[in-house]
């Protein structure tokens, strides 16, 4: 049984910063290409970051120089850093697979970013 927990979410004033974690049992993450995802109220999930099992790292434009995704193999962790946030960026984040979603999906992290 997989299961994937996000946390780390929080409030934040623009410009602030936070640090998300996702914890995985049942796989291993270094060897699974993930990702970070999010979904905004009335809006659809997309992905932010994205991190291959290889190491290399993908972002969207919109968070582009201010996300960094990185993993810890020891850990079993998968981290997004988030810098510069903006209110446009409140959202519930959520990680998982980029190809192949595992299920269930975690409960999200709620971040909201006050202006």
């Amino acid at each position: 049984q997989v299961q994937l927990v996000e946390s780390g979410g929080g409030l934040v004033q623009a410009g602030g910063s936070l640090r998300l974690s996702c914890t995985a049992s049942g796989i291993i993450l270094s060897i699974n290409p993930m990702g970070w995802y999010r979904q905004a109220p009335g809006k659809q999930r997309e992905l932010v970051a994205s991190v291959t099992s290889g190491g290399d790292t993908d972002y969207a434009d919109s968070v582009k120089g201010r996300f960094t995704i990185s993993r810890d193999s020891a850990k079993n962790k998968v981290y997004l850093y988030m810098n510069s946030l903006k209110p446009e960026d409140t959202a519930v984040y959520y990680c998982n697979r980029i190809v192949k979603y595992f299920e269930p999906w975690g409960q999200g992290t709620l971040v909201t970013v006050s202006s």
